[in-house]
């Protein structure tokens, strides 16, 4: 059955989410904080002498995940075919070591890409307490598969920019190694699709074996990001954007390449060591 494209516009019930202190840290360690255990200790450690807890942006994405309900309003598929194409976030203040917001989802698009078709939302949080604005992201599902419906439409932008990175050298580079048990960290976040963790699940999926989550992915990016810009300091990180291009395996090595094109935007693009780009028309602002 196709899916249904009159739910374009569909608003989700609020959803509220809650963190504490350790789902903090748990979360900065799943996405490679603390490799070199004495680094990253504001991210990693609540208790370091002369070291206040902070907690990195990107784990924006995963509180925001809650609004993703509203993807039932699109009708039924194979959930074995849908992948993460696009995220990006934007931080209307610091994220906290603990805190309560609401969450609240929009599905904003769905569009025909021949061999599947991409799946838009928006996921609005603010604190749950006096209903500031906190955060806002933004991502994008391709479900191989369900496409042709509407082959003759224009494209129209998904979440990134269709914005190549510069052709000229990187302005700063940073080598991240993943851990083979990195999507087994990942998935204590609370994203236990097995598409990350089963190998008979992977398979039927079109894979050799579990892949690493995008948004672990993105996650490691997020923090060479913050190194590069933003010298560690996450009160400077503004939002990030990027799509994911090729799926990355648990144990691989991640080089992230940044562009400065001024005081307060970048471009990059993170790839493996063999060359192959997995997140790539990545886009950064910050103070």
């Amino acid at each position: 059955m196709p899916l249904n494209r009159s739910a374009i516009g569909a608003v989700g019930d609020p959803v509220e989410r809650t963190w504490t202190s350790t789902d903090s840290l748990l979360y900065a360690v799943a996405v490679g904080a603390g490799a070199e255990p004495l680094d990253e200790l504001c991210f990693t450690t609540e208790n370091s002498q002369g070291i206040d807890q902070r907690v990195l942006p990107t784990y924006g994405v995963l509180l925001a995940q809650g609004a993703g309900s509203v993807l039932r309003h699109i009708g039924s598929f194979n959930p074995a075919m849908l992948v993460h194409a696009e995220q990006s976030i934007e931080l209307h203040r610091p994220l906290s070591p603990e805190g309560r917001v609401r969450v609240t989802g929009t599905l904003g698009d769905i569009q025909d890409k021949r061999t599947g078709a991409l799946v838009v939302t928006e996921a609005a949080a603010v604190d749950a307490a006096s209903g500031q604005p906190w955060f806002t992201t933004r991502s994008s599902v391709f479900i191989r598969g369900e496409g042709g419906f509407d082959a003759g439409a224009p494209s129209r932008p998904g979440v990134t920019e269709a914005v190549p990175v510069p052709e000229r050298a990187a302005d700063h580079r940073v080598v991240q190694a993943t851990q083979p048990n990195q999507a087994l960290l990942y998935r204590l976040c609370g994203d236990r699709n097995p598409l990350h963790s089963d190998p008979a699940f992977a398979r039927r999926a079109g894979f050799d074996r579990p892949i690493l989550h995008g948004l672990c992915t993105y996650g490691f990016a997020g923090r060479a990001l913050l190194e590069a810009l933003c010298d560690g300091d996450p009160d400077r990180f503004v939002s990030m954007s990027g799509r994911f291009t090729r799926p990355v395996v648990p144990g691989q090595t991640l080089e992230t390449q940044i562009w400065v094109e001024s005081a307060t935007v970048a471009r990059f693009r993170t790839m493996t060591a063999d060359g192959t780009v997995v997140v790539d028309r990545g886009s950064c602002t910050h103070g």
